[in-house]
C-alpha cells in the first residue's frame, strides 16, 4: 500500500508529497508519519480542513501528554505546514508562541575509561540461553564498538557478517542515515574483540548476509534496537554505571562520548582540532561538522584540555609581553 493511501482527509496527498521528500532525503520519519496520521484521523472524521480552530481542537486531543511531546507533536505539524505553504501561500501555519515552553534537553553522559571497565566486567556475569546463546559475547562486542567506533545503535544491529573486512580491519556501515554508507577502520583493541566475537560465532550459522548480533529468537534473527538497549541498560545498573543526576544513561550517550574522547586525544597530542572536525564527520557518518560540534559541549574536560594547549603554544608570547610591560 503506498503513502497516499494511507490517508483519508483533504490533507492527505499534502501528507504523502511531504513524507516522500522527507525519506528521500535520508530521513526515516516514523514518528513524524504517526503524529500525521493521527491529526488525518482527526479530520478525516468531519471532513474538515486544518485551520486555527481545527488545528486547536486536534491539539485538545493531546491534552494527556507531557508539554515536551505536546510541543514535539505540534511542531511536526507545523513543519508540514511550512511545506504546504511553499505551494499554497495563504494555508495556516500553527503560530510558535501558543506551543507549550520548550524544556531544557538532556544532558548526555560522558562515559569515563573506568565506567567502560566496569560495564565489560558486568558482561562476565550474563550467561547463554536458548533465546540468546552468545548473549555474553553480544553484550562485550556493544559496548566495545559503541565506545570505540561511535556507531548508531541502529547501525550496529543492522550489521552483517560480511560487513567486517578482517584483512583491513574496517568495518562497511551501510545505506544508513541521509542514506551515507561509510568505511569504519576499527582500533586494534576492537578489532582483536571482534576476531574473539567471530570465533565464538561460528557455533551458529554464519552465512554471508547472518547478522553479526543474532539471536535464537524464532529462527537465527538480529538483536533489535530496542531489545539491545534494554540489555545495555541492565548493565549499566548492575555495574553502577549513573549520570550525575542518578539517573541510567542513555545508550545514545556513548556516541556523545566517543566524539568527545576523540577531542581529548587529539588536544592532549597537540594536533589540530578544527582541521580534523571533517575527519570526525565522516567516521561518524554526519552530513556536515555542524551534525558533529551537536555532540561537543565545550564541558570542562574539554575546557581544560583546550586551556593547556593555549598555555603550551602562547606562554613564550606572553612571557614576552610581560616582560615589555603589556608589549605597548
Amino acid at each position: 500500500m503506498s503513502v497516499q493511501e494511507t490517508f483519508a482527509s483533504g490533507l492527505g496527498p499534502i501528507i504523502a508529497g511531504y513524507l516522500t521528500l522527507k525519506r528521500a532525503l535520508g530521513r526515516r520519519y516514523a514518528v513524524e508519519r504517526d503524529v500525521l496520521a493521527h491529526i488525518d484521523r482527526f479530520l478525516a472524521a468531519d471532513a474538515q480542513e486544518l485551520t486555527a480552530e481545527t488545528f486547536a481542537n486536534w491539539c485538545a486531543t493531546l491534552a494527556h501528554l507531557k508539554p515536551g511531546v505536546r510541543r514535539n507533536r505540534m511542531r511536526i505539524v507545523r513543519n508540514l505546514c511550512l511545506y504546504r505553504r511553499r505551494s499554497e501561500p495563504s494555508c495556516f501555519v500553527p503560530d510558535l508562541h501558543g506551543f507549550p515552553r520548550p524544556h531544557a534537553p538532556r544532558p548526555p553522559h560522558f562515559f569515563t575509561e573506568q565506567e567502560i571497565c566496569r560495564l565489560l566486567r558486568a558482561t562476565d556475569a550474563l550467561r547463554p540461553s536458548p533465546i540468546s546463546p552468545l548473549h555474553r559475547e553480544v553484550y562485550r562486542l556493544a559496548i566495545v564498538l559503541l565506545h570505540t567506533a561511535g556507531l548508531r545503535r541502529g547501525e550496529l544491529v543492522r550489521l552483517t557478517l560480511a560487513d567486517y573486512e578482517p584483512a583491513e580491519k574496517v568495518l562497511h556501515v551501510r545505506a544508513t542515515k541521509f542514506h551515507k554508507s561509510r568505511l569504519v577502520p576499527l582500533s586494534s583493541d576492537a578489532a582483536r574483540e571482534m576476531e574473539a566475537y567471530f570465533q565464538a560465532r561460528r557455533r551458529l550459522p554464519h552465512a554471508a548476509d547472518a547478522p553479526l548480533l543474532c539471536s535464537r529468537c524464532r529462527g537465527l534473527r538480529p538483536y533489535t534496537g530496542a531489545g539491545l538497549a534494554k540489555g545495555l541498560r541492565r548493565l549499566f545498573q548492575s555495574a553502577n554505571v549513573r549520570t550525575a543526576s542518578g539517573r541510567l544513561p542513555r545508550v545514545h550517550d556513548m556516541r556523545h562520548s566517543f566524539a568527545l574522547h576523540a577531542l581529548l586525544r587529539w588536544y592532549r597530542v597537540g594536533i589540530d582540532v578544527q582541521a580534523k572536525l571533517p575527519a570526525l564527520a565522516a567516521y561518524m557518518g554526519h552530513v556536515s561538522i555542524v551534525s558533529t560540534q551537536c555532540y561537543l559541549p565545550f564541558i570542562e574536560p574539554l575546557a581544560q584540555a583546550a586551556s593547556e594547549r593555549f598555555a603550551r603554544h602562547c606562554a613564550p608570547f606572553l612571557a614576552t609581553c610581560a616582560a615589555g610591560g603589556g608589549g605597548r
